[in-house]
C-alpha cells in the first residue's frame, strides 16, 4: 500500500554487516593483512626491530627466576626449572597479550568498522594473530634453552603444534568476546586486567601443579580446570620434563580434561556469537 493512501511508512533499521561479512576468503586476507600490518608497524623505525618483542617474556623470565630460584630456592626441586618458567610465561604472555589488546581494538579502528562492507570479526583475529607472531618468535628462544640446558630432542615435541592451536583458539574465543563487550561496556578493560593479574598465579607458572597436589589434591584439580594450566603441564611434559605429571594425569584423569575442553569451547562459542550478534551495531555505538 502506497503512502498516498494513508498507511505510515514501514520503520526500519540499517545495519553493518555481519562479522564475517559472508566472504570467507576476504575475510581471512584481511585478517592476516591487518595483522602482518601491526606487526611491521610496531617496530617500524625501531634499531632491534623484532628483538624488542622477545624482552618482555625475557625480562620477566629474568626477575622471576632471580627472584624465586636464586633468592628463595623455589624451584629447586623441580627439573629443568629455568626452561619451565620460561616456557609458562610464553605461554602467559602470548594469552595476556592478545586478549588485552583486543579490548579495545573495535574502537581503536573506528575508521575500518565504519566502512560497510569491512567483516567486523577480523579485528580481534588480527590481533590474536599477530600475538603468534611474537609467540612464534619466544618459542624459538624456549628451544634455543631447551639445546642450551641439554634436554635432548624427541618426537613429543611435535605436539607443541596442536597446543599452540588451542591456545591461540582460547585466546581468539575471549578476544572476540570482550572486543564486543567494551564497546558499549568500557569497564571490561579494567576488570579484564585484574582478571588478568589473577590469572597469573592462579595458574602454575611460578610454581609447578606438584607443589599444590603435595598440599591439596582438589585445590590442584581444580587449578588444572584452566585451559592456560592444562596446556602449560602438556607442555611441560611433553617438551621438557617427560617425568612430570602430564595434563590428564594432573587433573586426576583423562575424562577430567573434558571440564578445561568444555571452556576452551564454551569461549569460542560464546565469544563468536556475542561478537557476531553485536558487528551490525557497532557502528552505531561508537
Amino acid at each position: 500500500m502506497s503512502a498516498a493512501s494513508g498507511s505510515a511508512p514501514v520503520p526500519y533499521k540499517v545495519t553493518g554487516p555481519s562479522a564475517l561479512s559472508g566472504d570467507w576468503r576476504r575475510f581471512t586476507h584481511l585478517s592476516v593483512m591487518l595483522a602482518v600490518t601491526d606487526f611491521k608497524l610496531r617496530f617500524f623505525g625501531s634499531v632491534l626491530g623484532y628483538l624488542w618483542s622477545l624482552m618482555r617474556p625475557l625480562l620477566m623470565f629474568g626477575v622471576l627466576y632471580a627472584v624465586f630460584s636464586v633468592v628463595f630456592r623455589f624451584g629447586g626441586a623441580v627439573n629443568s626449572y629455568p626452561v619451565v618458567l620460561l616456557m609458562a610465561i610464553v605461554v602467559y604472555e602470548y594469552f595476556g597479550e592478545a586478549t588485552a589488546n583486543a579490548v579495545q581494538s573495535v574502537i581503536d579502528r573506528e575508521n575500518l568498522v565504519r566502512k560497510i562492507h569491512f567483516p567486523r570479526m577480523a579485528i580481534p583475529l588480527s590481533i590474536t594473530l599477530t600475538a603468534a607472531f611474537n609467540l612464534g618468535l619466544n618459542l624459538v628462544v624456549v628451544l634455543f634453552f631447551m639445546v642450551v640446558s641439554g634436554i635432548e630432542p624427541r618426537l613429543s615435541w611435535l605436539g607443541v603444534f596442536p597446543l599452540v592451536a588451542l591456545l591461540i583458539a582460547f585466546a581468539t574465543g575471549i578476544a572476540m568476546l570482550l572486543s564486543a563487550l567494551f564497546v558499549q561496556y568500557r569497564d571490561v578493560s579494567p576488570i579484564w586486567d585484574v582478571v588478568l593479574r589473577a590469572l597469573f598465579y592462579a595458574t602454575p607458572i611460578i610454581y609447578v601443579i606438584e607443589q599444590i597436589e603435595d598440599r591439596n589434591e582438589t585445590l590442584a584439580h581444580i587449578a588444572m580446570c584452566n585451559p592456560l594450566a592444562v596446556i602449560i603441564e602438556q607442555l611441560r611434559h611433553m617438551m621438557i620434563d617427560p617425568t612430570a605429571p602430564s595434563a590428564a594425569e594432573a587433573i586426576g584423569g583423562a575424562p577430567m580434561l573434558l571440564i578445561p575442553l568444555g571452556i576452551l569451547v564454551g569461549s569460542c562459542a560464546l565469544g563468536f556469537t556475542v561478537f557476531n550478534r553485536r558487528a551490525p551495531m557497532i557502528a552505531e555505538r561508537l
